[in-house]
């Protein structure tokens, strides 16, 4: 136990020199040894106390970063993504006031056979931004005949003062493949505050689970990362995110430490705890996951937007987010 408690008080001290600001809680999960990294703040950006548990250990009093020196991406599954949606202007804009708070989203939900609602949404985006956004978007998922009782695409909305694309591929859609809307895997480069290449590359893999067999998705996301290393041995950054349907009934906390997602390869930013639910359920659907600190550049900060809305017209999730260095 005494090991335990030296490797604990390690990472607070790792923590204070290299993570977040704000509150920073790692929790280290004793049989694996997995590392959490989550931070909690209140609306206005100040410091909000969190009771430690009995396996967390706090990094408090930490400076904060100026927002120029982040790049910000958050995960966003807008509800039934449509024509209907698109076409309801007051939801249209909170949905661009909250894209441009951050510097890349990468949405889910995605609904429309004509595949138009993604090219308008962005056009709105770059009617209110100060700077040009771009998107990279996915073929519809879900085409293959077990699948097709439900279709959907994914999109990375980027900013393209902060992001440069490098490729795109859907995983995988083939017959009892292993997921019902097949992951996303998009490559990007981060750009310095100069608009330089900042040498840092990276790959977004984005799902949205099937609720009913959740948790085999969960597990398959592994296989995913596993084939995408063996294919790009060069890339050692990956960040596994969207709505991954990890709570409630489900997913259980029990099921989600059995996975090999959760093996000391990777790190979870948003705890089962969390509620990123806009109705009064309280699940930790949406979640982001790293492979270790991606080269460093994981401050350690992250965030459920619910300040940005509160209908359900809107969708029916929150925004979830991290920081990278840039």
């Amino acid at each position: 136990m005494g090991s335990l408690d030296g490797y604990l008080q390690a990472l607070s001290l790792v923590a204070i020199v290299i993570l977040a600001p704000m509150t920073i809680h790692l929790i280290v999960h004793k049989e694996e040894n997995t590392v959490f990294v989550f931070v909690d703040s209140d609306d206005d950006g100040d410091e909000k106390e969190i009771q430690p548990t009995e396996n967390e250990t706090n990094a408090r009093d930490l400076p904060d970063l100026n927002r120029s020196e982040v790049a910000r991406i958050a995960t966003f599954n807008i509800k039934t993504f449509g024509k209907t949606k698109m076409s309801n202007l007051e939801v249209i804009d909170i949905l661009v006031d909250t894209v441009l708070q951050y510097d890349m989203v990468s949405v889910q939900e995605i609904r429309d056979i004509d595949q138009n609602v993604p090219y308008q949404f962005l056009d709105a985006i770059n009617n209110q931004s100060n700077n040009t956004w771009d998107m990279k978007l996915s073929e519809r998922s879900g085409q293959q005949e077990d699948d097709t009782s439900y279709q959907e695409q994914y999109a990375f909305y980027y900013n393209t003062t902060v992001f440069s694309p490098i490729n795109d591929s859907l995983y995988n859609d083939s017959e009892f493949d292993l997921f019902q809307k097949e992951p996303y895997i998009g490559s990007f480069e981060m750009l310095n505050a100069s608009g330089n290449y900042s040498g840092f590359n990276f790959t977004l893999i984005t799902i949205h689970t099937k609720p009913a067999i959740a948790m085999e998705e969960i597990n398959a996301l592994h296989t995913v990362v596993q084939d995408y290393q063996q294919q790009n041995p060069d890339e050692p950054d990956i960040v596994i995110l969207g709505d991954y349907n990890a709570g409630c009934s489900y997913a259980s906390p029990e099921e989600l430490w059995q996975s090999p997602m959760r093996n000391s390869s990777y790190t979870w930013l948003v705890p089962d705890s969390a509620d990123t639910t806009v109705s009064s359920t309280y699940c930790a659907y949406d979640r982001i996951v790293t492979t270790g600190d991606l080269s460093g550049r994981l401050v350690g900060t992250w965030g459920i937007d619910s300040s940005s809305f509160s209908s359900s017209n809107v969708s029916d999730h929150y925004p979830v987010w991290f920081d990278l260095y840039r």
